[in-house]
């Protein structure tokens, strides 16, 4: 594939020692990366992996697995790709013939190979039209959703999903624009209703609250942590690298339930979150945050 060194140099896993180490690979194992991306992590995985040892690596981009594909050609008897989404893991787990996972690795959110994309509407640094679907062969995109919704709907969306108190008056803002289409688009009616010193936080709160809406980001998490147990064996570890306090709020209320049943044992009682030397080697590191259990019945 064209490009793909210069892809991989640019992708930086975030917070790699830490999560491996609460994974804590087994080499004759099978593990799931079901948020493979452009296979940081996963490079990781496979390299303590005996020739027994098995990596099923999910993930919603077909332009991440196309990456994975030619990057991981070399060890195609260790691993297995998926364009699916993590919460699909009875399907997944099924289709490689298996009942039970050694350890499963979730890094939520967007990817830096979706963020650096300039025409998919990640970004408010870059003018391109509104998609944001993580999964661009089906759903509807972020600029049907945003034309389709009514002003309240649209404020609570920003409200509830990018923790936005002028939720309200921005969404008035948005539905102003008739037709809207691109980020410059989204980013000027930000820009109309708020204050300046606010702006940029502001950008990232909304395109963040659009985003998960349109990705289903929520619903996804909470429905894979109803079942993920059922398919990890005894001993079997989960470990979730969470940017933002909803996701998070929603991991940590989750685990603290299944260690009160007595079906886990939390490894990080308080979250991971990355050094200093990580964060100034990369900013985007900056608000992550590990949660990590094992199964214990």
């Amino acid at each position: 594939m064209e490009n793909l060194q210069e892809l991989i140099n640019v992708h930086i896993p975030v917070m790699s020692t830490e999560a491996l180490n609460c994974l804590n690979i087994q080499p004759e194992g099978t593990y799931i990366d079901g948020t493979i991306g452009a296979g940081g992590h996963a490079t990781q995985i496979l390299s303590k992996l005996s020739s027994k040892g098995k990596l099923i690596g999910v993930d919603r981009d077909a332009k991440a697995l196309e990456i994975c594909y030619e990057r991981f050609r070399s060890s195609a008897h260790k691993i297995s790709l998926h364009h699916s989404s993590y919460h699909n893991l009875p399907k997944i787990m099924q289709a490689n013939s298996l009942s039970k996972a050694s350890g499963i690795l979730l890094d939520l959110g967007i990817s830096s190979l979706q963020l650096d994309s300039t025409n998919r509407g990640f970004s408010y640094q870059t003018d391109s039209l509104i998609d944001m679907r993580f999964d661009q062969t089906k759903g509807e995109t972020a600029v049907n959703i945003i034309n389709r919704l009514t002003e309240k709907e649209l404020a609570d969306i920003i409200y509830n999903f990018g923790e936005e108190r002028r939720s309200r008056r921005i969404s008035k803002s948005i539905k102003k624009i008739k037709n809207l289409s691109s980020t410059m688009d989204l980013k000027e009616a930000i820009r109309k209703s708020t204050p300046p010193h606010q702006r940029n936080k502001t950008h990232s709160r909304v395109f963040q609250a659009i985003r998960i809406a349109v990705n289903g980001e929520i619903d996804r998490l909470m429905n894979f942590l109803k079942i993920f147990l059922d398919y990890l064996e005894i001993g079997g570890r989960l470990v979730i690298i969470s940017y933002h306090s909803i996701e998070d709020r929603i991991v940590k209320h989750s685990f603290r339930q299944l260690k009160r049943e007595n079906k886990v044992q939390l490894l990080t009682k308080k979250p991971l979150t990355p050094s200093t030397d990580e964060i100034n080697h990369n900013r985007r590191s900056r608000s992550a945050k590990i949660r990590a259990l094992e199964k214990i019945v």
